[in-house]
């Protein structure tokens, strides 16, 4: 009996030796694969982050800055509630890879053995997230110093030689500073078209840069807006369309309206963004149709009160009219934006939340792809969404004024993007029926 005490006191000691001298986690080793696989889509250069975390020279710097970020989990940014919808391309760390990043800089953040690194990520070049097939350049801008810059349309040749299913998509903006937004439709060649002439509409507008309301022209809400084919705004860059096996058919001759939105900033900038596509060397076996449901946007109805920390603006309503599967949500709003909400209703009357944003950020509007929901016909979609105008919202420019819907940062909007997959030979137009509501949310 004695023995075995002794050898049960001497297996105790060394595994706490052992606990003891276990070495501290390295940045090659076990910090770096979790930035290639959380982080460094946004940090590298060219993207949107400020600093970029490829390597232990650049990174090293922010070591105690990456610590606060992870802990407090405002990185990677993620502001879907985790108890609804099941998602393809959540960031959240698990605490393990927190725990790592934690312990590697109160260690000192060392760098490691060289060896221990994984290889480094071949991201693509020039600032793209995917690898374009074709690059359609987009029109050269100049963005003014000071003033407001109105929504412009700038007509440009698609390139489309011959019907093309298009699998990806990317809008690169040259400066991202200055991009409030930028959309792309897809419209048929007209023999009158004129390329590269911006098009806008002139807006009778307060001294503080708001529209005044009762010059707004009355708009009712389309909600199938399939012209509009993607969006780019900060935190959401592309669309990708392979992993479910489905893309978009762009016919021949097909031309690139750009909506482009631009904030001054002080200084005069001339943007130049661009386009991106990869191609199927062979149909896809379904059709990826993305949808926008804008909200009602009569001064009437949409008119956010002085000082009111949850307001709840007019619901989204779509029904749809095919059987489809749903795979994507985005929510745009500005910065008074606070949540927003995708529930769905069966045909039985079955009710699901598969969306739930909290604490949305205007400087980080992501896009959430779904695992695919089955969506069968006659299923309605509703969308609400509520806003913060009171002092307590630090992004708030004037928490004093009755705030309308508009194209300005400092105005805003209610606008629930989703995508689906259908059927390759799918009417977009017909997928969906909208509901123009002027009743707040549930």
């Amino acid at each position: 009996m004695m023995i075995d005490l002794l050898v049960a006191i001497l297996l105790l000691g060394g595994a706490a030796m052992a606990a003891e001298t276990s070495p501290e986690p390295t940045f090659n080793k076990d910090v770096l694969p979790i930035l290639q696989k959380n982080c460094q889509t946004c940090h590298r250069p060219g993207q949107i982050a400020p600093m970029s975390f490829l390597d232990y020279k650049s990174a090293r710097p922010w070591a105690k800055a990456m610590k606060v970020a992870v802990t407090t989990r405002k990185m990677p940014p993620w502001f879907a509630d985790h108890r609804y919808g099941r998602f393809e391309n959540d960031r959240t760390l698990a605490q393990s890879d927190i725990d790592t990043i934690m312990k590697w800089a109160d260690a000192g953040a060392p760098e490691g053995d060289s060896k221990d690194a994984p290889p480094p990520i071949q991201w693509p070049g020039e600032g793209w997230q995917i690898q374009p097939d074709i690059i359609v350049d987009g029109p050269n801008f100049k963005v003014p110093a000071k003033g407001i810059v109105e929504w412009t349309n700038i007509v440009v040749p698609g390139g489309f030689t011959k019907d093309t299913w298009i699998t990806s998509m990317e809008l690169l903006p040259g400066d991202r500073s200055v991009t409030h937004h930028m959309c792309v439709a897809f419209i048929p060649h007209a023999s009158d078209v004129v390329y590269n002439v911006p098009t806008w509409t002139d807006k009778v507008r307060d001294a503080s840069g708001s529209e005044i309301p009762e010059t707004r022209k009355a708009i009712t809400p389309t909600g199938t807006n399939t012209a509009v084919q993607f969006c780019y705004v900060p935190g959401t860059q592309f669309e990708d369309y392979r992993p479910f096996a489905a893309g978009k058919l762009v016919p021949a001759g097909t031309d690139i309206q750009f909506r482009l939105h631009y904030t001054t900033t002080g200084k005069e900038v001339i943007d130049h963004p661009r386009l991106g596509f990869t191609v199927a060397q062979q149909p896809p076996e379904r059709h990826y149709a993305n949808f926008i449901i804008n909200s009602q946007q009569d001064p009437a109805v949409f008119a956010i009160p002085p000082n009111d920390p949850n307001w709840q603006s007019p619901i989204s309503e779509a029904t749809f009219e095919e059987d489809v599967d749903l795979v994507w949500a985005m929510a745009h709003m500005h910065v008074r934006g606070k949540d927003m909400t995708y529930q769905l209703t069966y045909p039985d009357g079955r009710t699901e939340t598969v969306l739930s944003i909290q604490n949305y950020d205007y400087n980080w509007q992501l896009g959430y792809r779904f695992k695919p929901i089955r969506i069968p016909k006659g299923t309605k979609l509703t969308v609400t969404a509520h806003y913060d105008n009171s002092p307590n919202n630090r992004a708030n420019p004037d928490p004093n004024r009755t705030v309308y819907w508009g194209d300005q940062a400092w105005e805003e909007m209610m606008s629930p993007f989703f995508a689906v997959i259908a059927r390759k030979n799918v009417d977009t137009k017909k997928i969906i029926k909208t509901a123009v509501s002027t009743r707040p949310g549930a």
